[in-house]
């Protein structure tokens, strides 16, 4: 039985569909909580919640290959978007993990063109690229019962790379520029250690590193997101044109909830009364 492909599924489609209703960024920002306890249990629980978009964390969460195939049939019969953050700007990671269906990647560190031109080479086959041919063996073409899977896959793959250094942000325009860059996503926290403020992501300097990356994304007529749990940092940057933003993480939302309840009943000083928070996540 032949399978339908899913371009529906993709960032680029989604983010499409929003552009074309837009009247204000803040009614179009697609809002997303990041996935990095490695449990399916817990993924499908974050699937349920309401947000538009997950992030599948494999670069800073205990996920292999194998728990991130888990996760995403976990959340697949929910309507949210769930996307894959590699470790590594690797060719062969990128294909495993683009057979095992995952359909939306976010390459981690990508400082300029030359290495964004280099992800999208592996995302595609050649010869337009240098991704490996599996897909009779790949869960990502359903064993080849899609119908012209390796002709049509790039209508089933978005590809967002991650501004996090100081030498990106210099470089942020060039790399939008790359054909093949569907979206980009700064991370403020490495952003902020590249710059000197280890911890301090509401630095003014890196707030405005991360919104000229807003401003460049938007002169380029490309979607960018940001990571940012502090709400009000989050409302600023979705005013400054993010299109999509990680407001929280599964394992945070448990640890600090946890820590309140705990805290409530035992009377733990600087917690139920609203003592100091860590400054970074």
């Amino acid at each position: 039985m032949p399978f339908r492909l899913e371009p529906e599924r993709t960032f680029r489609h989604a983010l499409e569909q929003a552009g074309d209703h837009q009247n204000n960024h803040q009614s179009t920002a697609k809002i997303g909580l990041w996935v990095c306890s490695g449990s399916p249990l817990v993924a499908e629980i974050m699937a349920g919640s309401g947000a538009d978009w997950l992030l599948i964390d494999a670069e800073h969460s205990p996920n292999s290959l194998e728990s991130v195939l888990a996760q995403l049939h976990a959340v697949h019969g929910y309507p949210v978007l769930p996307m894959v953050r590699l470790p590594w700007n690797d060719a062969v990671l990128i294909k495993q993990y683009l057979d095992l269906g995952a359909q939306n990647l976010l390459i981690p560190m990508v400082n300029d063109a030359e290495q964004a031109r280099a992800a999208v080479a592996a995302v595609r086959y050649p010869p337009h690229g240098v991704r490996g041919v599996g897909s009779a063996l790949a869960r990502a073409a359903r064993w080849n019962r899609i119908p012209d899977y390796l002709a049509r896959a790039d209508e089933t793959i978005s590809l967002a790379v991650q501004i996090e250094t100081a030498e990106a942000v210099e470089n942020v325009k060039d790399i939008l520029a790359v054909d093949g860059v569907d979206a980009i996503f700064i991370g403020p926290s490495d952003l902020a250690a590249s710059m000197g403020y280890l911890g301090q992501q509401e630095h003014p300097e890196v707030t405005s590193a991360v919104e000229r990356c807003l401003a460049a994304a938007q002169e380029a007529g490309k979607p960018a997101g940001v990571n940012a749990f502090v709400e009000a940092t989050a409302r600023r940057y979705i005013d400054a044109g993010a299109r999509f933003v990680l407001v929280g993480a599964d394992v945070a939302i448990l640890a600090r909830s946890s820590e309140e309840l705990a805290a409530r009943f035992a009377q733990t000083p600087g917690k139920a009364d609203g003592g100091e928070r860590p400054a970074s996540y």
